[in-house]
C-alpha cells in the first residue's frame, strides 16, 4: 500500500497546472461561455499568503485574481477551494515543524464571509485566530461569519 503524500507535497505538486480551457459541454451550464483558469495549489497558497494581519480574502477574490493573472474568462471555484483547503492543512504541518513562516490560511473566507469548517480545527478554531486578529464573529444557526468582512479585504 503506497504511503499518503503529506500536505505540503500536495502543495508543491503542480501536475500539469496552472492551465487555461474552453468552457464547453456541461461546465457551460454552470459557468457560461468563455474560458476557464484552473491554478496551481501554489499559486493559490500565494495570493492566500497576501491577506496580510487585518485583511481577509474570499475564494472568489481568489478566483478572480487567478482569472486575471491568466486572461481567462473564470478561475475555477472547485480548484481554487480544494486548494485553498490543501494550504490550510500544508500551513498546520508547517507549524507541527516549527516553520518560521506560514500561510495564515485563517484569513481566507467562503464567499459570503463565512468561516471554513473544513479548515484545521474548524470554523471554531479559524474563530479564534481570526478574533486574535480583531474580528468580530457572528454565529447563525451552525454556521459562523465575520462581520462586515466586505470592508476588510485584501486587494489582489
Amino acid at each position: 500500500m503506497a504511503k499518503r503524500k503529506a500536505w505540503c507535497q500536495k502543495l508543491h505538486d503542480s501536475k500539469d497546472l496552472p492551465k487555461v480551457i474552453k468552457i464547453d459541454g456541461k461546465m457551460s451550464r454552470k459557468w457560461g461561455s468563455g474560458t476557464v483558469a484552473i491554478p496551481s495549489p501554489l499559486e493559490v497558497d500565494e495570493l492566500m499568503r497576501k491577506a496580510r494581519k487585518g485583511r481577509l480574502a474570499t475564494i472568489n477574490l481568489i478566483r478572480e485574481a487567478i482569472a486575471r493573472k491568466h486572461g481567462a474568462t473564470i478561475g475555477c471555484p472547485i480548484c481554487c477551494g480544494i486548494f485553498a483547503w490543501v494550504s490550510a492543512h500544508a500551513a498546520e504541518e508547517d507549524v507541527a515543524n516549527n516553520a518560521r513562516s506560514i500561510t495564515p490560511y485563517w484569513r481566507t473566507l467562503k464567499n459570503d464571509g463565512q468561516l471554513n469548517e473544513k479548515y484545521p480545527g474548524g470554523a471554531a478554531m479559524q474563530a479564534r485566530r481570526l478574533r486574535a486578529e480583531g474580528h468580530t464573529i457572528e454565529q447563525r444557526g451552525k454556521r459562523m461569519f465575520v462581520m462586515a468582512y466586505e470592508t476588510k479585504l485584501a486587494k489582489f
